[in-house]
């Protein structure tokens, strides 16, 4: 699997994002063991970066249950754990009857770590994420309670989700320049509206992460062939599927970019991790981002 920098380390090109196994627009679930082995099939196909949050969960009441699935994989993996990187995220609320909502608070926030690192079995969150801004705070004060946080050392590095470029800046302005680890918004030929975000970290120097890299579950990743054909076209001339073709080409758009396409069956993520392998020509890459109406300069 070839490599990309994150928070200072080595990670996979393409990463895991485990939300699906716990919550997903179909609203169908693995069982607790074969989630896990979905985790155990990303592992061995050499996939070292996992992202989870604490809301990814099924229900209200089961805060946790993706950060959980995520902790037992690692224990019960039997290969070298050295590089594997787990980045979770907070920020979002969820009460009895699934009701939502955000909270930027110092306290919440402390209160979000402490109950990761529990539910992940770790001492050190390597990467932790502000989930969604919370409209009620302002942006720089959330920024400075993660920056106490990583000083106190319940985590290593701070990113941020679902940011535009005036947050990213807001954050750099809080944290300094090169101390914002990541950026993860949506990104996707469905969905390409990150675009600038995505320019903007690879100009500072952040990664970026895109989440619902192949359009999101509920079919959107399924059929992602068939509602962008060049993708499916591109495919057949390398022999590969659409997916793989998709992650190839946000991989192409700058050595910063690490999507983490989710999954819920081994069968998804072996086959995304291959797109790490994919090499696209410049003419293919351009082609693909005029299709969903990205221009270059």
């Amino acid at each position: 699997m070839k490599q990309r920098t994150l928070a200072g380390r080595q990670v996979s090109a393409i990463g895991l994002g485990a939300m699906p196994l716990s919550m997903n627009n179909d609203r169908q679930y693995p069982s607790f063991e074969d989630a896990v082995a979905t985790v155990h099939a990303a592992l061995d196909a050499g996939v070292t970066l996992i992202d989870t949050a604490d809301i990814y969960a099924p229900a209200w009441d089961q805060m946790g249950h993706n950060e959980r699935i995520v902790a037992e994989a690692l224990q019960t993996w039997e290969g070298d754990q050295s590089g594997i990187f787990v980045t979770t995220k907070g920020g979002i609320t969820r009460a009895e009857g699934e009701t939502w909502g955000r909270d930027g608070s110092q306290e919440y926030l402390r209160s979000a770590v402490e109950k990761s690192l529990e539910n992940l079995g770790v001492d050190q969150i390597e990467l932790y994420q502000y989930h969604r801004p919370d409209r009620w705070r302002v942006y720089g004060d959330v920024m400075v309670s993660l920056a106490q946080l990583q000083q106190e050392g319940l985590i290593r590095a701070v990113g941020i989700s679902n940011a535009s470029v005036e947050e990213i800046q807001i954050a750099l302005d809080v944290l300094g320049e090169g101390n914002l680890a990541s950026v993860q918004n949506e990104f996707s030929p469905k969905h390409p509206g990150s675009i600038g975000e995505l320019t903007f970290c690879g100009e500072h120097g952040i990664a970026f992460l895109p989440w619902s890299p192949l359009g999101g579950t509920g079919g959107g990743a399924r059929r992602v062939g068939e509602r962008f054909a060049a993708f499916a076209e591109v495919g057949e001339a390398h022999g590969v599927s659409p997916q793989q073709v998709v992650l190839a080409w946000e991989l192409a758009l700058g050595g910063h970019v690490i999507p983490i396409p989710g999954a819920r069956r081994a069968a998804s993520i072996t086959d995304s991790a291959k797109a790490a392998d994919l090499e696209l020509t410049g003419g293919e890459v351009t082609r693909l981002s005029e299709s969903v109406g990205i221009f270059g300069d």
